[in-house]
């Protein structure tokens, strides 16, 4: 494997860039910020990354300790990518820079990809309190694990278990959160946020 290109700097942020600074690799740790995925899992949710490209980033994540492969048990029998503690670590990082980046968002493109998991980071932002949401948006569903101190963050489909609290929105609603633009509370009470559930999470969010 080639040597890990540097920006030889004796400064922890360029230290940092050294290992993520690469174009891709805070995106694939994104979508591992939702537990173990296949390489095939990754590349359709990462529209406009080459294979090779995709593979390239995997085996530097590996390398510098990010990331982990590992083979799952029969009747998966699949080779998953999971992060580690300190791939892991990259949450407020990857929390900070969407906050930061709310205002680049504009309206979406003709040509803008999306997924319905990409709200989770900036759903999750805007959550307070611990427990099991589940998101229902017209491109899909996912569940986020508010408040987690370790696994995942975020999951795909449906909640694994009676959720904490549900919630049903349009992509402009989820949008205008993600941007900023509107609270989830606020959001809740123009009634453009439909809570279901009966955790803790559900009646907080319908009384405030």
């Amino acid at each position: 494997m080639p040597p890990r290109r540097s920006y030889d700097q004796y400064c922890s942020a360029a230290r940092a860039l050294d290992a993520v600074g690469d174009r891709w690799t805070l995106l694939i740790v994104r979508e591992l910020l939702a537990g173990p995925r296949r390489y095939t899992d990754l590349h359709a949710d990462l529209p406009g990354v080459s294979t090779d490209v995709l593979a390239s980033r995997l085996r530097d994540m590996e390398r510098d300790g990010l990331a982990t492969r590992r083979r799952l048990p029969p009747p998966g029998a699949a080779n998953v990518y999971e992060l580690t503690g300190r791939g892991r670590a990259l949450l407020p990082v990857l929390q900070a820079l969407g906050a930061w980046g709310q205002a680049e968002l504009g309206e979406r493109g003709p040509t803008d990809a999306i997924r319905a998991h990409w709200f989770a980071l900036p759903l999750l932002r805007a959550l307070e309190g611990e427990g099991l949401v589940e998101v229902r948006l017209e491109e899909g569903r996912f569940h986020l694990f508010a408040g987690a101190a370790e696994g995942p963050v975020y999951g795909h489909g449906e909640a694994p278990g009676e959720p904490d609290a549900r919630l049903v929105m349009d992509t402009g609603t989820c949008t205008a959160v993600a941007q900023g633009e509107l609270s989830l509370v606020e959001a809740v009470r123009a009634g453009r946020v439909e809570v279901g559930g009966d955790g803790t999470l559900a009646k907080e969010l319908r009384e405030a």
